[in-house]
């Protein structure tokens, strides 16, 4: 009828052939992740897990930017700035319940294919870096770039960085370097590398084959990883106890590459940081998925209430300036207390997922 407009859903959902296709459906907000989209997507998983005519779940974004930006974080924003900052705000809710999904996509029950192709950030690493099957192309670009503003790597982001080789994570979270696809399997975020222009035949081949069968057919020796090749540099400086040794070490290293990278994270959020290096080093000897979400969600409510989340939001995202004004400024006057305050357990408004050990 003339005069109605129909908004189609943020989450698309089909299922036939054998497959669940989720398709993230906010292209022009290269598909960042709210709520509503985290709850349908989490419905969707646990539905298909029972349902038998279900072999194989597919994950993929609308457009051509990226499978996921990361978590609407202005709408984080507008929480913070408000006042909102207890498990019990919108983004406190927000949060609970992705990382009870990134939990379920971890022990996901049926293959999980997921197209990692384009711009796959934040809470898009969260949606397919925990699934059997992670798909990423020449396009792909994937970091997790939450110091940058004044947050801490979540959505399960710190047991993914705290298990690449040496310390490739350390790196990638504490400078938000972004990840080629050579890179990201590398790191062992990703698995398989497949042309783009393969993407369509190969949704087509999951209607009637298995994911390995399938993804054999198109799967091809990914990219050399710039990462790779600089692990030993990368090994030597951010071995370091503290955050001022890693910069330290890698301002006097030779390598060019390890000098820019001192610079890239003096000019992030320096509790942040120190935060940021303390969840990577305890998510390493974290028993689970679920144990690092747990901490993870102490982390981010405490951030919720810090100073330089709105202020990191507002200068990147918000005004644009790119000039944050950290609080405190320099690496040295953060103290451990304040450090300790984010790791502070919740009573009864933890996340409380089941931490028992992967077999």
């Amino acid at each position: 009828m003339s005069g109605q407009t129909t908004s189609e859903p943020e989450v698309l959902l089909e299922q036939r052939d054998g497959l669940g296709l989720i398709t993230l459906n906010r292209p022009k907000a290269i598909n960042a992740l709210n709520h509503s989209m985290a709850l349908a997507i989490t419905d969707a998983l646990r539905t298909w897990a029972e349902d038998d005519a279900v072999r194989t779940v597919v994950v993929t974004g609308a457009g051509e930017r990226g499978l996921c930006a990361g978590g609407d974080i202005v709408a984080i924003h507008a929480d913070a700035k408000s006042g909102a900052t207890s498990a019990d705000s919108a983004t406190g809710r927000f949060w609970r319940d992705e990382y009870i999904l990134n939990a379920l996509i971890g022990r996901y029950p049926k293959p999980y294919v997921v197209i990692m192709d384009g711009i796959v950030m934040g809470g898009g690493v969260g949606l397919s870096g925990h699934g059997s099957h992670r798909i990423v192309t020449e396009r792909s670009k994937i970091g997790m770039p939450e110091v940058g503003i004044g947050f801490v790597p979540d959505v399960g982001g710190t047991y993914l960085l705290a298990r690449t080789p040496g310390e490739i994570g350390t790196h990638v979270g504490l400078t938000t370097a972004r990840m080629s696809a050579g890179d990201a399997i590398a790191a062992n975020f990703a698995d398989y590398f497949v042309a783009s222009e393969h993407l369509p035949a190969l949704l087509e081949t999951l209607r009637t084959e298995s994911a390995d069968i399938a993804i054999a057919k198109f799967a091809t020796d990914a990219p050399e990883s710039a990462l790779a090749a600089a692990q030993d540099w990368i090994d030597d400086c951010y071995g370091a106890d503290s955050v001022e040794e890693i910069v330290a070490r890698l301002q006097a290293h030779e390598a060019p590459d390890a000098q820019a990278a001192a610079t890239e994270i003096l000019a992030k959020s320096p509790v942040a940081l120190k935060v940021t290096l303390r969840s990577l080093r305890a998510a390493r000897s974290a028993p689970s998925l679920e144990a690092v979400l747990n901490e993870e969600y102490r982390v981010s409510i405490a951030s919720l209430s810090s100073h330089d989340l709105v202020e990191g939001i507002r200068a990147q995202v918000i005004d644009k300036d790119r000039n944050p004004r950290w609080s405190p400024a320099t690496l040295e006057a953060v103290t451990d207390a304040q450090v300790d305050a984010y790791f502070a357990e919740l009573g009864d408004r933890e996340l409380g997922l089941p931490t028992q050990e992967v077999a």
